[in-house]
């Protein structure tokens, strides 16, 4: 940890996972190399000394019960219609200074993810209270819609997230494009804010819930890496990280 990093935070990392996912239903307990999904996004979380507490949050009894016979800290939440809403319950019965939204299905996960995501309330970056990542990506990446792209002002922080491949390069000049990774560190308070305000309508329109805060007027921090991942929403996904996760060299067990 860097000196000037607050050793006294308490950073919590909760796992929202949802079995009844529409596009690939039961998908956090599906295994890869092995594995249930759910056990490589938490053991690759682990591997952060960042990390105060790791735990999963789901409504799923079958959820709940793989995680009790793995020995992962599990709590059982109410229905809620996103993962940021119940991050918020976990907020209300887990005191915590920041809290960090690890997707269950980001199989890839990487602990260089977490020290950036963090990275702004750690080193005293003013005001901020919700930050996440973006990596770069090449024009055919960019004109995938379930790929979705950030592009940001000269301090890093959120202009706008679409599923479009912005910006949009007019002249054919070149320019360099940001994949949006769906990792996100959120005080208190900005995840009540988020939790008491109505669905926006440019978060109804692209289908992208950060697009509440910005539609709101609060900034969000966004940290580039290196690292890129590939989330799970689909059979041909799924396929995809078996064949990297059963490769030499991956991340995990």
């Amino acid at each position: 940890m860097r000196e000037d990093m607050d050793p006294k935070l308490k950073i919590l990392g909760v796992i929202p996972a949802r079995y009844d996912s529409t596009r690939l239903p039961g998908k956090v307990l599906r295994n890869i190399a092995g594995k249930p999904m759910i056990y490589r996004v938490y053991h690759n979380g682990r591997q952060s000394g960042l990390l105060t507490d790791l735990l999963v949050a789901t409504d799923s009894d079958k959820v709940l019960r793989y995680c009790e016979s793995e020995g992962i800290p599990v709590i059982l939440t109410g229905t809620h219609p996103s993962g940021t809403d119940r991050l918020r319950e976990v907020m209300e019965r887990v005191e915590a200074d920041i809290y960090i939204n690890i997707q269950g299905d980001e199989p890839t996960l990487r602990p260089e993810h977490l020290a950036a995501v963090v990275s702004p309330f750690l080193t005293g970056a003013p005001g901020v209270q919700v930050s996440t990542l973006k990596v770069a990506i090449d024009e055919a990446a960019a004109r995938e819609p379930g790929n979705v792209k950030v592009v940001t002002d000269d301090s890093g922080r959120a202009l706008y997230f679409s599923r479009h491949a912005i910006p949009f390069d007019r002249d054919g000049a070149g320019v360099r494009r940001y994949k949006h990774i769906g990792l996100y560190a959120y005080t208190k308070a900005a995840l009540a804010l988020f939790h008491s305000l109505p669905e926006s309508s440019l978060e109804s329109a692209e289908k992208l819930e950060q697009l509440r805060f910005l539609q709101n007027g609060v900034p969000i921090h966004v940290v580039e890496t290196p690292y890129d991942t590939v989330g799970v929403d689909t059979e041909a996904d799924l396929q995809r990280v078996e064949l990297l996760l059963s490769g030499p060299g991956h991340v995990g067990e």
